[in-house]
């Protein structure tokens, strides 16, 4: 079982679930094509006034899957081809999307989760709920497109402290950083979820498309050419002995020797 995300629409409302199950909904790489296709498609739907994106289970999304990582992070030009093309495809989509879209984020939000969720308008969270990005552990850095958009939408304080010191932090830490709209009691999440959801497919359709593309035209623009330079360079570390040495870490169980 590769993962799967779902899609059901109920009027105007659309349900996105990330599933994986026994991997904490963890995203393979047939997941980023899937939520790709999943937010193109939602884009032409006009009956569609807001996406509420869940994880299946009691997890949001812990990562990537880091069981398929060797067979392909360790070559420069399909590394470049995972973040440039399969990932960032999915979160671009989800950034394209006109649509308003709700997390509701339980238990663990990591790494791919956190880029996903930053992709989200509004972010509810269970008490529970446990964020970061801590693949300083597996010898590699984050994208840079994918950095950057967790850092807009996280602040930068926080984005360094995941991804400098592998921090993971809750989510009352995460309110007040301005991460997420509201901390719920997490028996409480999915209906709080679901009632933001239909308040904003009440509002006016057309005037949401509007402000969602507005927010998108003021965000950081990846076309510049200091931006193409990074990311010109960003992935020469594929063959390096810690990028190495951290995943086969991971997935031997065992701790990494940097």
């Amino acid at each position: 079982m590769t993962g799967q995300v779902l899609l059901a629409t109920d009027g105007s409302i659309a349900r996105v679930t990330l599933s994986h199950p026994g991997k904490l909904n963890a995203m393979s790489r047939a997941m980023w094509h899937a939520l790709r296709e999943v937010f193109t498609s939602l884009q032409q739907h006009s009956e569609v006034r807001c996406v509420l994106l869940r994880g299946e289970g009691a997890s949001f999304c812990a990562g990537g899957d880091i069981t398929e990582y060797p067979d392909f992070r360790f070559d420069e030009a399909a590394l470049r081809a995972f973040h440039e093309e399969e990932v960032w495809g999915g979160l671009q989509a989800m950034l394209d999307c006109d649509i308003p879209v709700v997390a509701q984020i339980e238990g663990a939000c990591m790494g791919a989760g956190m880029e996903i969720a930053s992709c989200c308008d509004l972010r509810l969270a269970g008490a529970s709920a446990k964020f970061g990005a801590p693949i300083a552990k597996l010898g590699f850095p984050m994208a840079p497109r994918e950095a950057a958009l967790v850092m807009r939408a996280a602040g930068e304080l926080t984005a360094r402290e995941m991804l400098l010191a592998a921090a993971v932090l809750d989510a009352s830490t995460l309110l007040q950083r301005g991460f997420l709209n509201r901390v719920l009691p997490d028996a409480e999440l999915a209906a709080e979820a679901a009632a933001m959801a239909e308040r904003v497919a009440r509002l006016a359709p057309a005037a949401a498309r509007q402000n969602k593309q507005c927010f998108r035209a003021l965000a950081l623009d990846w076309r510049g050419p200091i931006a193409t330079d990074l990311i010109a360079n960003a992935y020469a570390y594929a063959d390096s002995a810690e990028h190495r040495e951290g995943v086969a870490a991971f997935v031997e169980k065992r701790p990494a020797r940097f």
